[in-house]
């Protein structure tokens, strides 16, 4: 037949072709792993997976997606319809039904879901680093005398910190390091005005600071060069960045974090009249403390008073001060006449001393010979003619030579009638002896 000539042998089946387009498909290597981006619009629970449809934000196309049970609890976003997503899967073809669909691995959020996943991944790897620990934050010095500021110069915060300081603390010194606090210039500037600060070395506290905005315009303040940079600064940072938001990294990083401009600049010092009036609470609490204190130290005085009026301790220390005058009396009195006592044996015993003296012996007339070798002459007959004897007068000496030697009559008899100690009275001898 005519028809028969016209089909040619290379003719595909339905399943030749669906298998030719299957390897098409799932051979392909930018199929078999594609980055896919769009919104969710419906998304239906299956008790294999999840099946959901993925469409262009203009709705001109779109393509049926599954996440199978085994892989949805891996997803960093689960898809819920009217959410914009990233999904990375891989083409399959299904025979059967003759379409294909995305094998979903992972799900992330686009625009800015996306900016938030990257936000609270760069937030979790911060803390883990213990960036924002509480036990790394410095506290700020009370009364400092010179502070730097880093914000923009045409950005109203600066002018709000100038007016807020000049009103609260006159006289302080403020260190501006102008930086970008805006766009992708932003990050780099700010490292380079804190770094700036440092190198400097005078401020004691530094303000990091930005009026409000958009989230993305704050963006630079989640940067992580930023976040770094306030980490490794040496003086401590006060952060006062945006209007009542959430709070930004640079926030969790600083020492100490407030909302505004102008409440960094409160935080930052102390105002002049509040130290006044605080100055005139601490006076006037001192008074009233020393004043308590007199009273409770009064009353306690003369409690004790009463107690011991109570006790009859003043009539008994009267009684005991009495005792001791009459016994001091009595010491007075014992002491002195044993004192008298030694004096008048003291005189008596010198007298007897005296008396038999040998010198005032000499001064009565008497005289002592002694030998040459020193020893008294007690003896005539212990004496040989021709000896020098030396002979001690009551004043002086006198040097003799033995002409005659006459013995005496009897034993006993002293030379030159001098009395020999040994006959005197036992009695005398020992009184001389005291």
């Amino acid at each position: 037949m005519i028809f028969d000539s016209l089909i040619p042998d290379t003719a595909l089946s339905v399943a030749g072709l669906t298998d030719y387009i299957r390897l098409l498909l799932e051979e392909d290597q930018h199929l078999r792993q594609i980055w896919v981006t769009g919104e969710v619009s419906s998304a239906n629970n299956h008790r294999s997976g999840l099946f959901f449809t993925l469409q262009d934000t203009n709705g001109t196309a779109t393509i049926k997606c599954v996440v199978w049970n085994s892989q949805l609890a891996k997803l960093a976003q689960t898809p819920i319809r009217g959410e914009q997503l990233i999904i990375l899967g891989s083409i399959r073809l299904y025979p059967q039904r003759g379409e294909y669909q995305l094998t979903v691995w992972q799900a992330l959020p686009a625009g800015a879901g996306l900016q938030a996943l990257r936000y609270q991944q760069l937030k979790k790897r911060l803390e883990a680093e213990g960036l924002f620990d509480m036990e790394r934050k410095r506290s700020l010095p009370i009364h400092p005398q010179i502070i730097a500021v880093v914000t923009s110069p045409t950005a109203a915060a600066w002018g709000d910190i100038q007016k807020t300081l000049k009103h609260r603390y006159p006289g302080l010194q403020v260190l501006f390091s102008p930086a970008t606090v805006q766009g992708d210039l932003a990050p780099a500037s700010i490292v380079k005005a804190i770094e700036r600060v440092e190198r400097d070395a005078r401020a004691e506290v530094l303000i990091l600071s930005r009026g409000g905005g958009a989230v993305e315009e704050l963006a630079c303040f989640n940067d992580e060069r930023v976040v770094r940079a306030i980490a490794n600064c040496p003086i401590p940072i006060i952060s006062g960045i945006g209007h009542q938001r959430d709070e930004s990294l640079a926030d969790l990083v600083a020492d100490v974090c407030v909302h505004t401009p102008t409440a960094a600049a409160e935080r930052v010092v102390p105002a002049l009249s509040e130290l006044y009036n605080q100055h005139r609470q601490r006076v006037a609490a001192l008074h009233e403390a020393v004043h308590e204190s007199g009273e409770i130290a009064e009353n306690q005085l003369q409690l004790l008073k009463d107690r011991l009026r109570r006790l009859g301790l003043e009539r008994l220390v009267q009684q005991e001060v009495q005792n001791l005058g009459w016994q001091r009396q009595q010491l007075l009195q014992v002491t002195m006449g044993r004192s008298q006592q030694a004096t008048q044996h003291l005189e008596m015993l010198r007298q007897k001393l005296a008396s038999i003296d040998p010198k005032a012996v000499l001064q009565r007339g008497y005289a002592v010979v002694r030998q040459e070798n020193g020893a008294i002459a007690r003896s005539a007959a212990k004496l040989t003619v021709g000896e020098d004897l030396l002979i001690q007068l009551g004043q002086g000496e006198v040097k003799v030579k033995v002409v005659e030697v006459n013995k005496p009559p009897r034993q006993g008899s002293a030379l030159g009638g001098f009395p020999d100690l040994k006959q005197l009275p036992r009695q005398g001898r020992q009184d001389l002896n005291g």
